[in-house]
This record gives structure tokens, sequence and C-alpha cells, in this order.
């Protein structure tokens, strides 16, 4: 039986380690420098550690969703000068994919294991055990982690060498971001017009505009609810791997490059913390409406 852990327990660490600790037949172990966290993580039926080395030196897969590129490559360092040979860890965040392959190196390097294995989903997905889960690595290491990926996702794919995972999460996240823009550009253009917001949600919501993100995030902007589930600097930091990317492949993508600005406007108008169904704001302060 493998020993698991988990790094960061805030809103996806949260519901992924609310499955982990249900279906896994072992402990789960967890560390967040918040403790708050760390409560509700035991009150859940995890272990929870005060110092992340002993998570580091106990556990045989180690698992990790953290907000920033620096946090993870810092983390990911500190794992391999700690953990045992052997040690498989699993970025489940989305991290540039050229910082996970120099970090798949150094990993090897060290006889540990690195997978890129981003989720899609949001808080709704960790909650409920549905994530989408694209794994990039070592394919035997892969095999070896997938039963208790399975434990969060939904759909758990493997999707080639280092860094592939990381790429896929990209790809997903532009697309999510360009659904956001047309969202709320849409809804803010047809209030404008006269059209009632809900009058029509309800009419376009079984339609050839339907998408995820519409279904899950135009109730909460009608509801002017913009707690969030996938914040809009997380979602930023995807934007900018894409355009770092496209950079490295001397590719434009102008779509995206939109996106970026829009967000960029929510970063600088105190709102990047804010749920990604925000974005609609920058709509409706250009069109003089509210969605509701």
């Amino acid at each position: 039986m493998k020993k698991i852990g988990y790094l960061g327990l805030g809103v996806m660490g949260h519901g992924m380690t609310s499955n982990l600790i249900q279906k896994n037949d072992g402990p789960v172990y967890g560390y967040d420098p918040v403790e708050a966290a760390r409560v509700r993580f035991q009150e859940a039926g995890g272990v929870p550690v005060e110092d992340p080395k002993e998570l580091y030196r106990t556990c045989d897969i180690i698992c990790m969703c953290l907000p920033t590129n620096a946090l993870v490559k810092q983390t990911i360092d500190d794992i391999i000068h700690t953990a045992r040979p052997g040690t498989i860890i699993v970025d489940m965040g989305s991290t540039s994919p050229y910082i996970i392959q120099e970090l798949y190196q150094s990993a090897k390097e060290h006889g540990m294991h690195l997978l890129d294995s981003p989720v899609s989903g949001g808080k709704t997905g960790a909650d409920a055990g549905t994530l989408v889960i694209m794994s990039g690595g070592d394919r035997e290491t892969f095999e070896a982690a997938e039963p208790y990926l399975k434990m969060m996702g939904k759909t758990v794919t493997y999707m080639g060498p280092s860094g592939c995972g990381s790429m896929s999460k990209v790809a997903n996240n532009m697309m999510v971001g360009i659904h956001l823009a047309a969202m709320g550009e849409a809804f803010a253009f047809a209030k404008k017009a006269g059209i009632d917001s809900r009058t029509l949600f309800e009419a376009i919501k079984g339609g050839f505009a339907q998408s995820a993100v519409m279904d899950l995030k135009i109730p909460c902007v009608l509801e002017r609810n913009f707690d969030a589930t996938a914040r809009i600097a997380v979602h930023l930091k995807d934007v900018n791997n894409a355009m770092e990317m496209a950079d490295h492949l001397h590719v434009e993508l102008p779509m995206t490059k939109i996106v970026r600005d829009q967000m960029e406007w929510m970063k600088d108008n105190g709102m990047i913390d804010e749920d990604q169904c925000a974005m609609v704001k920058y709509y409706e302060r250009a069109m003089s409406v509210v969605i509701e």
C-alpha cells in the first residue's frame, strides 16, 4: 500500500483530498501553510503535518496543486533534496511546460519521478471527483499513479512525455478563456440591446452556443456571485504560459492575447482574485450595463 501525500489544501485541494481520503485504503497526509486548511483536512479524515519535510520523507506519491510557477519549482526542488529515491511527484497545477521539463530532468537525476498532471473542472469537479486530468511524463510512472489519479478524476489521460500534460492544460485554458470573453461580450451586448439576461440564458443554453463554461458561470453572474471557485489570477498564469509557448514556437495567438489584456485589466482594477466569471465586468463597464 503506497503512502499518499498532498500539498495545497485550498479551493481545489480540499475537494481532491476529500476524494482521496474516501477512496484510498490507507492514510492521506497533507500540508498547507494555512492552519485552518489543515484543520479542515483533518476533519475530513486526513493526516495533517506541520512541516512539509515530514510529508516528503513519509510518502511514496506526493501530489500538489500550487498557485505559481515559482512556488512549484521551489517545492519540487525541496522534495527532490528530501524525499527517498523512487518517490513519485505529481504536479496537478498548471505549471509552465518548460519549468516542468527542467524539473523532470532534475528529479530523474535524483532517482525520482515527476508527472505533470494538471486538472480541469474547477471546484465543482474537484469536490465531485470528476476532474479531467492530463498527464505527461514516463508512461510507467503514470501507470503507477493512475489508480490514485482516478480517485480524483473521471477522465484521466496519458498525454505523452514530460510537459505534454502541462501543454494540454494550456490549450484547454486558452479555450476556456476565449469562452469566458465571448460569453461576457455577448451577454453584455444583448443586455445593452434590451434583452433580459435570464431569458437569454434559458433560450440559448440548449442551442449551438451552449457550453460547460456558460452553463456553470452565467448562473453565478446572474446572482452577482463572484466568489472564486477558479481565480482569474490562476487563469492569467495559464494565459501567460500560453503566450510564452507561442513566442517559443514563433506563432501568434490573437484571441488569447485579447483574453490576457482583459485579465490584466481585471488585475489593474483590483478584481484579479475574483472568480473567472467576473470577466463579464470588463464588458459591463465598456457597455454601461449590468448582467442580472
